[in-house]
């Protein structure tokens, strides 16, 4: 997708964009597994303090430099979208939706980067760009009303909560990744966070782990270590390399990733209608996408 654009550094954020992909796309199956048996607040801020461990390892063995005090609160703002808004509102939304639906849903991630992207980074988007994102956030409403014979549902408004929050982490952060380096934002991020949230984990774990069963396990190391700590290294090192406009564009293979790892990790059943929505939603965030100016490159420090 991006590779045709040719130069060797484009060719690298390209990869280490959708390195980040691959890493995201079975977050919702792995999350699905984990709830089984474990708290949905505990999965969804317990990966953070899991992540937080290995960041501060990789800080302490870099010896990188701490942030500036302007940094510090962009730090917060990134952290609040990826670290605790979006764990915290799609593992509450994975109860009960399954994850091939909410993968669809997750769908307006892209278009939700772009829209914060442009308020962060002063970009001004054009008509064609507000036209693709009406219908592509209709076609999610429509398809999550007739999913559920109805209106959405509260997993449906808790899942597009979640998007508008990773949209906000995925802007700011790779604005701070090009000033502090890819893994030393996420890393910092998964730092500032963790003194608030290990009361809210500890009163959430499991009383005994015994009874929690090794899918579970499984599901919550992966959301902990690839999830929220590998793939935002790779994917915010992308967005560094290549822009956010250019790299966010690999995000619309991610419902597509995220239903075939359903599918497989869970064994749910695809249907005709997650797909055509899913095909709807990626033509419409392309469209929006392709409106929005890429922002000037820059050359990020070390990361």
């Amino acid at each position: 997708m991006t590779a045709k654009h040719g130069t060797p550094r484009e060719r690298q954020g390209a990869a280490f964009g959708m390195l980040g992909i691959l890493g995201f796309s079975l977050t919702l199956p792995a999350t699905r597994l984990a709830v089984a048996d474990l708290d949905p607040v505990f999965v969804g801020l317990g990966r953070a303090l899991v992540a937080a461990a290995l960041a501060a390892t990789m800080l302490w063995w870099a010896k990188a430099p701490r942030p500036s005090r302007r940094q510090w609160g962009r730090l917060a703002l990134t952290a609040a979208g990826v670290v605790i808004g979006y764990p915290l509102l799609s593992t509450l939304a994975m109860r009960t939706a399954a994850a091939g639906h909410a993968s669809v849903v997750v769908g307006l991630a892209p278009l939700a980067t772009a829209l914060f992207a442009a308020w962060l980074a002063g970009e001004r988007p054009g008509p064609r760009y507000w036209l693709a994102t009406l219908i592509g956030s209709a076609t999610i409403v429509g398809f999550c009303g007739f999913s559920a014979g109805g209106t959405p549902n509260g997993a449906d408004l808790l899942l597009l909560a979640a998007v508008a929050a990773v949209g906000l982490g995925y802007a700011e952060g790779a604005r701070l990744a090009r000033e502090m380096g890819a893994w030393q934002t996420i890393s910092w991020a998964l730092l500032l966070s963790a003194p608030l949230l290990i009361p809210i984990v500890w009163q959430a774990a499991p009383p005994a782990w015994s009874a929690v069963g090794w899918r579970s396990l499984a599901g919550f190391g992966y959301v902990s270590v690839v999830s929220m700590y590998l793939a935002f290294c790779a994917w915010y090192k992308g967005l560094a390399i290549g822009g956010i406009a250019r790299i966010g564009q690999l995000q619309l293979v991610q419902p597509f990733f995220s239903l075939a790892g359903a599918a497989l990790v869970l064994g749910e059943t695809i249907s005709p209608s997650q797909i055509v929505a899913a095909a709807i939603v990626l033509l419409c965030v392309a469209t929006g996408r392709r409106s929005v100016a890429a922002p000037a490159p820059r050359r990020p420090d070390n990361g």
